[in-house]
């Protein structure tokens, strides 16, 4: 678990922007539950989630269709509300940072860290742009 003034700023990247934490499972649950598109991000504390992946996200958000609900959890820190998250992104292997869309429930699209890693942000934003206008 990482100290909680250390992922303070990190959390504050994504919350700024209208996300809501998940921090248990019914959290999760609950979130996954709403109709329409959620967007789920699992944060980290990597250089690769500061470099890429919040400012794709953020990025991704300037787009004509957006996610109906915005929603994140924080590997390493939100242990339980992250298992469970992860546990709706099968088939995939679980990974942070990460980014899935979801649509009533079920997962639409899949942004892994290998997706995510050595790419700059304005790809991570086009990718998940795509996937806006296909399910949004």
């Amino acid at each position: 678990m990482y100290p909680a003034e250390l992922v303070k700023p990190m959390r504050e990247e994504l919350t700024n922007i209208g996300f809501v934490e998940l921090q248990s499972s019914e959290d999760v649950s609950n979130a996954l539950a709403k109709s329409g598109t959620t967007l789920v991000v699992v944060n980290s504390v990597c250089g690769c989630a500061a470099a890429n992946a919040r400012p794709g996200v953020f990025y991704s958000l300037q787009n004509e269709k957006t996610p109906n609900h915005l929603v994140t959890v924080f590997a390493g820190v939100d242990a339980e509300a992250t298992k469970s998250a992860r546990d709706m992104m099968v088939p995939f292997p679980p990974s942070s940072p990460s980014i899935a869309l979801f649509k009533d429930g079920e997962l639409v699209h899949m942004v892994e860290r290998h997706h995510i890693e050595g790419r700059p942000a304005n790809l991570i934003a086009e990718n998940l742009k795509a996937a806006y206008q296909d399910h949004c």
